[in-house]
């Protein structure tokens, strides 16, 4: 059965390998998926697309929304 999970996923993005300074930021998401460690993976994948730069990504699966 398919469920609406609610995703939360930290970012941390450095502005290049040897510098010090880097941007940190939490995004929500509504992934729709089977299983809770597949919208774990959906959330990885849909936050790599959109922060091509990010070196750390931190799922967190919080509830079920529907």
């Amino acid at each position: 059965m398919v469920h609406t999970y609610e995703v939360f996923v930290d970012i941390v993005e450095f502005d290049n390998p040897r510098s010090n300074h880097f941007e940190r930021g939490t995004t929500r998401y509504e992934i729709k998926a089977e299983s809770r460690e597949r919208a774990d993976g959906m959330a990885i994948l849909q936050a790599k697309q959109e922060n091509p730069q990010a070196t750390e990504i931190d799922p967190r699966v919080t509830r079920i929304i529907k």
